[in-house]
């Protein structure tokens, strides 16, 4: 079912297009269409996406090389040769294909339990279905935070403004209403109009969906909208990829080069350059990245912390501001009303009776504070709601119409200051209507204060009589002030201790709140933040870029705060090289969320909050994001291990090998020896990603740094290669050895380093005082023990090795056991020298 003209045909005409009407579709109608679209979106299927996987493990340039010559030296007659290479390169890619595929079915489980749904008539029944059952014809209910499930034409609207950014580029809301235009008039002019993707910041509509999935704007767009910007460990990892390979290829052909000069084979000369160059290359890395975050998914998970956007764990890991909201977060988020009070602090019923009328005959978005005034026991029966004007976070009012013995009044309850700016009157003691004068709103503003020092959270309440059925903001003045609604929302046990610990994990904390800069800095205080620096949102406004960006390093709380203003200070944090994590629940936290390294959610937001996110809270309590920003550490410093291993030890031992190729009348390892070190030393780097990490790499956020790589690997691959020299001194020149023998020596040397330096580098501290995971001893363990049985195993001739003396194999555990201390101790004294 496709409607052409969505945006100049009568309402009508498009409804008897679609078959729909008030009613909505029927559930015959919407099985059909629903089997319209799936013949239509064509899913991939699981074998093809575990097929895609598998092929891209073997997809990379140097492996296409290596193959290629191994089917050549085939034809040629090397075949055992060939088949030891060939069976190398499977079962390697083999593991990495199946971590990868177990990790991303574990994240695709992860995201399924975040569904966004919508609330649609059917049958003449409202019902909420998941967005993606939406078809045309379905008649959708919206108010403020609802993401739009497709393209939509609007049929009713009560101030209703959208968020259109994602499309029109517009920061400010669309205002749209029912009517007609043009079919070819502009998206950003188009107020007939909702579009999929976009969301409602303000007000209420019903609208039939027109277009859904790829008919939509959203979904001819899919693909670059779709694509999540890198993150900085992305960046330096592509960055890091690029620089080995450089150094890879030239060292390649420059070895294949010399080799031929030299009069080698040809064909050897050309596996052993390839075999150097795949050895060389971190082929495992994607997959240790995947596995590493798809593993700090899972333990974030068990801590209550679902995770959105997989490559968003190392941006966690990296952040050391967290902004939030107080409600909820740092708060029960369970409001209480205290008192209702008149305008002289006196409790009033009318002002109570008011302010329940506003709170239980509003249509907008369900929040904390209505929620609590309509668990009052109030009688309203004899009040009927007429008209509504809903709240928005430029007014930051609520009005709405009611009729009672035949007259009308409109009840407005929100901010004070935005309460008291539309009143001319109050009430006075006498009863009669007395003019506001500047002394009496200089008095009820040192009330506001007084009650916000208290620790209460206060709204103001105005009511006016009107004439008429419906109401628009104009209506909005000479308003009478009736008094005040004070709440409480007490802290919550946990927050003073989760602060504290974000402390001790280098986070600072700021709190970004409408609420009024008294009520706020109070929280401040009773959290244990001596002396908060405040800024308010009027202060803000008139900062430069370049003041707001020092000042905002300074500032614990941000009071009085717009919508607008969040992004700014997030900005400001960003552009004074801060990573920022921002977390948020209401539609006012949007654009903060999505501009933030890390945007958090929570389980009961908005929709449009959580599609924002990149994670989403099950427990609305910063002691799981506390538990998050670990997890995310622990992701990132296992990654880095590899990283540390592959630009050690790894890249030392090729160096070396391919010097000695050089210097020696014999290949001093064959391809498939070099594949096969390559091969056993990466068995535990699979297990990297549940290794353990040390408390004190968990104590700062990590951070990429390619310079403290390129130091890593000049100073830790001239260490790995002296031992290597010494080592090929030792079979060469002492025990005289060539050909197999001395392959094995250096087989052995060269594989059980890499074993070694592992363990070492894992962590920062003394290698004995840190315990690695269980997955990694045990599977170095193997690995160690599997590299000492090859030379004496029933395949060693096949490999080119054969059984080692003792004497030879006593000299080399000597050079193994200086090779292990030394290079402990050199690592405890390169991070000392970093880190000052």
């Amino acid at each position: 079912m496709y409607v052409k003209n969505i945006r100049g045909l009568p309402i009508n005409s498009i409804l008897d297009l679609l078959e729909s009407g008030e009613q909505g579709l029927s559930a015959d109608l919407v099985k059909k269409r629903q089997k319209q679209s799936a013949q239509q979106t064509i899913d991939e299927s699981d074998f093809k996406k575990g097929l895609k996987i598998f092929v891209r493990q073997f997809t990379s340039p140097l492996v296409l090389l290596l193959v290629i010559a191994v089917l050549l030296s085939a034809v040629l007659g090397e075949v055992s040769d060939t088949l030891i290479i060939f069976f190398i390169l499977i079962i390697t890619g083999l593991l990495s294909f199946w971590q990868e595929l177990h990790a991303g079915k574990a994240v695709e489980k992860l995201r399924q339990m975040i569904e966004l749904k919508s609330l649609v008539v059917r049958d003449g029944a409202q019902v909420l279905v998941n967005l993606k059952e939406i078809v045309p014809g379905d008649i959708i209910r919206l108010k403020a935070g609802d993401i739009i499930p497709a393209d939509c034409r609007i049929m009713e609207s009560n101030e209703l403004h959208v968020n259109e950014s994602s499309l029109t580029g517009e920061s400010y809301p669309a205002e749209k209403m029912p009517g007609e235009t043009d079919e070819q008039t502009a998206l950003a002019k188009t107020f007939n109009c909702l579009w999929e993707g976009t969301n409602v910041v303000s007000g209420t509509a019903t609208a039939v969906a027109v277009r859904t999935g790829k008919d939509t704007i959203f979904g001819k767009l899919a693909t670059s909208l779709s694509e999540t910007p890198e993150t900085a460990f992305e960046k330096g990892i592509k960055h890091f990829g690029y620089f080995l390979l450089q150094i890879t290829a030239a060292l390649t052909l420059v070895i294949f080069a010399i080799n031929i000069y030299f009069h080698k084979p040809l064909l050897d000369s050309l596996l052993f350059s390839l075999a150097l160059a795949v050895g060389m290359a971190p082929e495992l890395l994607p997959a240790i990245m995947t596995v590493s975050m798809s593993s700090g998914a899972s333990r974030m998970l068990k801590k209550k912390v679902i995770v959105k956007k997989l490559s968003s764990i190392f941006n966690f890991g990296e952040v050391n501001v967290l902004c939030s909201d107080k409600t909820g977060t740092i708060t029960e988020g369970t409001v209480c009303v205290k008192d209702f009070v008149n305008v002289y602090g006196k409790p009033d019923e009318e002002v109570r009776m008011f302010a329940y009328l506003n709170a239980s005959m509003q249509q907008g978005f369900s929040n904390p504070v209505d929620e609590a005034i309509c668990k009052l026991k109030v009688d309203t029966k004899t009040y009927a709601k007429v008209d509504e004007i809903p709240y928005d976070f430029i007014r930051k009012r609520l009005s709405i119409l009611i009729s009672h013995q035949n007259s009308k009044s409109i009840i407005s309850k929100g901010a004070l200051t935005n309460i008291l700016e539309v009143c001319s009157f109050i009430n006075a003691e006498t009863g009669d209507l007395q003019a506001l004068d500047e002394k009496t709103r200089a008095a009820i503003n040192d009330r506001f204060e007084a009650y916000s020092k208290e620790g209460y959270r206060v709204l103001g309440i105005a009511s006016k009589t009107f004439q008429g059925e419906k109401i628009g903001r104009d209506d909005e003045n000479a308003m009478t002030f009736m008094g005040y609604l004070l709440l409480e929302d007490p802290l919550k046990e946990s927050s003073t201790a989760s602060i504290k610990r974000l402390g001790g994990m280098n986070v600072q904390f700021k709190i970004i709140t409408g609420d009024n800069r008294y009520a706020a800095a109070q929280i401040a205080q009773k959290l244990g933040i001596n002396a908060p620096q405040v800024l308010t949102g009027d202060e803000l406004n008139k900062m430069s870029p370049e003041a707001l960006q020092i000042r905002v390093l300074k500032t614990d709380v941000f009071s009085e705060i717009e919508p607008h203003q969040k992004v700014r200070i997030v900005k400001a944090l960003q552009l004074a090289k801060q990573v920022v994590a921002y977390i948020g629940d209401g539609i006012n936290d949007v654009t903060a969320i999505n501009a933030a390294d890390a945007g958090i959610s929570t389980s009961n937001a908005v929709d449009a909050a959580k599609q924002a996110a990149d994670f989403v809270l099950l427990e609305k309590d910063l002691s799981v994001l506390a538990d998050g920003i670990e997890e995310g550490r622990k992701s990132f410093a296992n990654s880095m291990k590899y990283i540390f291993i592959t630009t050690g030890a790894t890249f030392g031992n090729m160096f070396s090998v391919a010097a000695a190729s050089l210097l020696l009348p014999f290949l001093p390892m064959l391809p498939k020896q070099i594949l096969l070190t390559n091969f056993i030393t990466d068995l535990p780097a699979l297990a990297i990603a549940s290794d353990n990490v040390d408390q004190a790499q968990l104590a700062s956020p990590g951070k990429w740094d390619m310079k403290l790589i390129r130091n890593f690997m000049m100073v830790f691959g001239l260490h790995s290669s002296i031992f290597d020299i010494l080592t090929f001194y030792v079979l060469y020149f002492h025990f005289e050895l060539t050909g197999a023998a001395f392959r094995t020596g250096w087989f052995l040397e060269s594989v059980i380093t890499e074993l070694l330096i592992l363990l070492v580098i894992r962590t920062q501290a003394p290698f004995i005082k840190s315990k690695p995971g269980k997955a990694l001893l045990l599977i170095t363990l193997f690995s160690l023990t599997l590299a000492l049985i090859l030379p004496w195993s029933p395949v060693a001739q096949t490999l080119g090795l054969m059984a080692v003396p003792a004497r030879q194999m006593l000299i080399l555990s000597g050079i193994l056991i200086l090779y292990m201390m030394s290079a402990d101790w050199l690592k405890i004294l390169f991070f000392k020298f970093h880190k000052s």
